[in-house]
């Protein structure tokens, strides 16, 4: 979560952000595989990759797949440098997860610019980042999926407010962005008016595979594991396997995952299985060390456990929020198994 500019920055001159994008764009024509690797070992670290992770992970693959060339001339370099910070703006209020009911408006003007007026909420890092790539409704007579489109919004525009919201574990990466009378240049659509419900699914499949979604309560279990030692009892040598090869399994699906991505596929639901079964790891991962922290021996290893433990309880109700929440990722994949 930790949100470093200079960190980025330097990571990218290392080469390693914007790794899948072609060369002509700022990126380095890296495979899918040759990303999760880095990916995987940036999250283990505990790597403070919070500016760029969301434009790296999401936003410049979708602006290469479906923008204009003027947008990825514009927008695909400045990623690749470390240099610009993209946010996601989907959520709204009174929507809950439902994605599909965005009431968030882009109306098209005489001179071809569109005014948008509206609302999005629980949008990581706006407060920080340089654009948001919004779903919003562009045919104000569409319902559900019909009608979404989506746009690129620069947040330092005349009408854009944005209001920071603390969670219960201190942090205020979470914001709610208010959007009034907002006038964005034509070119400011990313593809194709009504095509926004197949971009945006696309693009979840990004966000919902990767390691991080089974990766954020890592170093709790290291901590855990380092606390017990080499030596544990019948019970702590049970949760503690159980935790490591439940890892082990959902790393082999993720990387499954990329895999599909790899092959231009859409592996919607795939990426959804992982998502539901990653952040039900990850919390469980929190319930076990509720479990073990009394057993554990009295050493200065089982303190940092016990403040480790403290930090990641505050912030393990949001992992099955955060990327759809658990009702529609099963919703999802009881579709894909044909039983909805």
């Amino acid at each position: 979560m930790g949100f470093d500019p200079e960190f980025s920055r330097a990571l990218a001159r290392q080469g390693w952000v914007g790794l899948t994008l072609p060369k002509q764009y700022g990126g380095h024509d890296a495979t899918s595989f040759e990303r999760f690797v880095v990916s995987e070992e940036l999250l283990a670290a505990g790597a403070p990759v919070s500016a760029h992770w969301i434009a790296d992970r999401q936003s410049a693959p979708l602006i290469l797949r479906h923008g204009a060339e003027s947008q990825k001339q514009r927008y695909l370099p400045a990623i690749a440098a470390g240099e610009m910070y993209f946010c996601i703006g989907m959520s709204e209020p009174d929507s809950g997860s439902d994605l599909a009911s965005v009431r968030t408006r882009a109306d098209r003007q005489s001179d071809g610019r569109w005014r948008l007026n509206g609302r999005k909420v629980w949008t990581t890092n706006a407060d920080r980042c340089h654009a948001m790539i919004a779903l919003v409704r562009t045919d104000p007579a569409s319902e559900r999926h019909a009608g979404l489109s989506q746009v690129i919004v620069d947040l330092d525009l005349p009408g854009v407010t944005i209001r920071p919201i603390r969670d219960i574990s201190g942090h205020e990466h979470f914001n709610e962005v208010t959007f009034d009378d907002v006038i964005l240049e034509a070119d400011a659509l990313v593809g194709t008016a009504g095509e926004g419900w197949a971009q945006a699914t696309s693009e979840l499949a990004f966000e919902r595979s990767g390691p991080e979604r089974f990766l954020s309560a890592l170093t709790l279990f290291r901590c855990l594991t380092e606390a017990v030692g080499r030596s544990p009892d019948a019970r702590q040598a049970v949760e503690i396997g159980r935790l490591g090869a439940w890892l082990v399994a959902l790393r082999a699906m993720s990387i499954s995952v990329t895999g599909q991505l790899a092959g231009g596929q859409d592996p919607v639901w795939a990426a959804s299985c992982v998502k539901d079964l990653g952040t039900g790891y990850e919390q469980d991962t929190v319930e076990t060390a509720i479990r073990l922290i009394d057993s554990l021996p009295e050493t200065d290893q089982a303190r940092t456990t016990r403040r480790v433990l403290a930090v990641t309880q505050g912030m393990a109700p949001s992992f099955s929020l955060r990327g759809g929440t658990r009702e529609i990722l099963r919703g999802i994949l009881a579709r894909g198994l044909g039983v909805r």
